[in-house]
């Protein structure tokens, strides 16, 4: 009886560290908990908390795809050429992903690089910064016609809610907001530059759109971005290069007939 029971005990212990590294047994086979680590994992890699509700789905979910599988193979599907194609092209993207991070992790963007980026963003985009507004109409004579009435007293604003043929500005008075003066077509730009604070064409600008009336409403240097707050967006824009780059490099190298 001791016997019996001292190898009862033994069993036992022998069998707990098994256990341990499983889920559970689906019709007598064991499903590893490294499953349930690897999902955990993509949940977390995803910006998801694992919480204890979302592990216990998961470990749900680990069991279900056991059972499904176990289904799948009693019915043959796992020996059909369809599976075999889809195993091998999940094999190369898993493997292509591999590439890609190893990569990445061996090439990282640096603080250096970000900067010099940076750096030309502001080169690119620094300079003046205009607030206009524009009153837009097909002739010339209408042009001059509302350039009168202003210089008389008119209202620029009312007169453009009235007679701008421009559907974005003219409802808010012929206001273009901010903007540099390559945002506009350069008949426009080349024009609009010349004006004071507060001073207006005093002769139709004529553009490929009609005839304009400008105001110069304000100028500033251009208001962009600190280097913090567009960090993250220029890192990933330079690791995206960096692979881009690497990828093309192995493209252009491989002998391909």
């Amino acid at each position: 009886m001791k016997k019996q029971m001292l190898s009862a005990a033994l069993v036992a212990l022998l069998a707990a560290p098994v256990l341990a590294q499983n889920l559970a047994v689906v019709n007598g086979k064991p499903v590893p908990s490294s499953r349930v680590k690897a999902l955990q994992q993509q949940v977390e890699a995803s910006g998801r908390p694992v919480t204890p509700e979302i592990l216990a789905q998961i470990k749900e979910q680990v069991i279900a795809r056991e059972v499904f599988m176990q289904e799948a193979k009693k019915r043959g599907l796992d020996a059909s050429d369809d599976f075999k194609t889809q195993i091998e092209l999940a094999r190369q993207s898993i493997l292509i992903n591999q590439l890609r991070t190893e990569f990445q992790k061996k090439n990282p963007v640096t603080d250096a690089e970000i900067k010099a980026e940076y750096d030309k963003f502001v080169a690119a985009n620094g300079g003046k910064e205009y607030r206009a507004r524009h009153i837009l109409v097909e002739k010339e004579d209408e042009a001059k016609a509302l350039i009168a009435d202003i210089k008389k007293g008119g209202n620029f604003e009312d007169l453009a809610k009235k007679a701008s043929k421009d559907p974005g500005s003219g409802a808010n008075g012929g206001d273009l907001d901010w903007a540099a003066a390559d945002s506009y077509v350069p008949d426009f730009s080349n024009a609009m530059v010349k004006l004071a604070k507060g001073q207006m064409t005093d002769a139709p600008v004529k553009s490929q759109f009609g005839f304009h009336i400008i105001r110069m409403d304000d100028v500033r240097e251009a208001q962009l971005p600190k280097l913090d707050e567009v960090k993250p967006q220029i890192s990933q824009q330079l690791e995206q290069q960096k692979l881009s780059t690497f990828q093309e490099g192995l493209i252009k190298k491989a002998k391909i007939q």
